[in-house]
Formats: structure tokens, sequence, C-alpha cells
């Protein structure tokens, strides 16, 4: 922390001061105090070296920064949409499963409980009725779909 508030002191000695001479002496608590005009004796002189500052070097560098910062951000931001997504197609998967199965049981026991079974035709009128095998077969396939669709449920 001294040396930081040292360093700081030392700047703004060198921006006031511009090439004088820059010494250092202790204070009263023995901490370093740099100016241009000690106070007190002993104070040791401190070859400072200056040169201006590039400032369109520094703006390069700090848009530079920026834009890494900005594409981290929007990175950060599209992942966090991504995972918001990801959970709410996981609540929607649950949500047409149970849909699914209610539909898969409701269709089942509408086929188990049905006489007769029959196909739509090409014509809306037109209908035809399965035999008692084909029946068979969409009884087996309506119960696997509920197995399916119902299972864990």
């Amino acid at each position: 922390m001294h040396r930081i508030l040292a360093l700081l002191a030392a700047c703004t000695v060198l921006a006031s001061a511009h090439a004088g001479e820059v010494f250092v002496t202790k204070d009263a608590q023995g901490h370093p105090v740099y100016t241009d005009k000690p106070e007190s004796l002993p104070a040791a002189k401190v070859n400072v070296a200056t040169s201006q500052t590039d400032t369109v070097e520094v703006k390069k560098r700090y848009d530079a920064e920026m834009k890494s910062y900005a594409e981290a951000d929007k990175a950060a931001s599209e992942a966090r949409k991504r995972a918001a997504e990801s959970s709410k197609a996981t609540a929607m998967t649950g949500e047409d499963k149970a849909k699914r199965c209610q539909d898969a049981r409701t269709r089942y026991e509408a086929v188990m409980s049905a006489q007769r079974l029959y196909e739509e035709g090409d014509k809306a009128d037109e209908r035809r009725y399965l035999d008692s095998k084909e029946i068979d077969a969409a009884r087996a396939q309506a119960k696997t779909l509920m197995d399916e669709f119902c299972s864990g449920q």
C-alpha cells in the first residue's frame, strides 16, 4: 500500500516537475516522501526518467480491451440465454410428455372399448372397417404407444 502511494506521489511530482530534480525524504512516521523541494535533510536525489505518453497507442489498447470485455459479456449473455432456453425446453418436454401420455391413454382406452374400428378413406364419408387381425394390431400399437409415453409417470 505504501509503495503504491509512494509511486503515485512520485508520478504526481513528475507530472508537475517535468524535468526537475526529485528527492526522497522520510516523514515523521518513517514513510517515504517524494518532492522537488525537500524540507529536511538528508534528502536523496532520485534519478527519474520521464517520457511522453503516446495517447494514440493508449487509445488503441483501451479500445481493444473494451472490445474484448464486450465480446466476453456477449458470450456470457448468450451462454445464460442458452442455459435458460435449455431448462425451458426440458420443462416443456415434461409438459409435452404428460400431454402425450394422456392422449395415448385416451386413445388406448378408446381402442380397447370399441366394438368396431375403422380407417378414414380418401373421401370424408368413406370408412374401411378393420378385421379382427387388424384390430388386434391396432390395440397392440396403442398399448405400445401408451407404455412409451407414460413410462416413469
